[in-house]
């Protein structure tokens, strides 16, 4: 068991199965030392943050997201000890008219890679406001990250 596995297991969080695409694409994309995550979504928290949900719900929905990002990498990698560097992160929040807080719901996406990568985990990142997600979702998350060369 990888340190990053050990760590999750000492938070615990356990890794969701590696999720089926809902359309016709891969789950991450590698090119040299980059893997990019295909979006991923709270497939268990569903609705609009602002509306139906709180911001502690689309919080949530934001961290189940990243935790399907996480299972996608590490099965493109073997284990997430190879990720250097979160790089980027890009989220989707499906949010209520006039709702504007979005960037406090992606904290759920943010606070948990620093939990799990410490200083690796830090990144650059964009959360957007969007009316609708695929199958009514409340956040959808994609991830850019470095990796250690095999």
């Amino acid at each position: 068991m990888g340190e990053i596995e050990k760590r999750l297991l000492q938070l615990g969080i356990e890794l969701p199965e590696v999720p089926n695409p809902l359309g016709n694409y891969i789950p991450t994309n590698r090119v040299g030392n980059l893997v990019y995550t295909s979006g991923q979504g709270s497939r268990n928290i569903k609705g609009k943050v602002g509306g139906d949900l709180s911001i502690e719900e689309g919080y949530a929905a934001a961290r189940e997201a990243t935790l399907r990002c996480l299972a996608c990498l590490k099965a493109e990698l073997g284990t997430l000890d190879k990720v250097e560097k979160v790089f980027k992160v890009l989220g989707f929040i499906a949010s209520a008219p006039g709702f504007t807080a979005q960037p406090t719901v992606l904290n759920g996406c943010s606070d948990l890679l620093v939990e799990v990568f410490g200083d690796r985990g830090r990144h650059a990142r964009s959360a957007i406001g969007v009316s609708e997600l695929p199958q009514g979702i409340a956040v959808e998350v994609e991830m850019l990250v470095q990796v250690r060369d095999e």
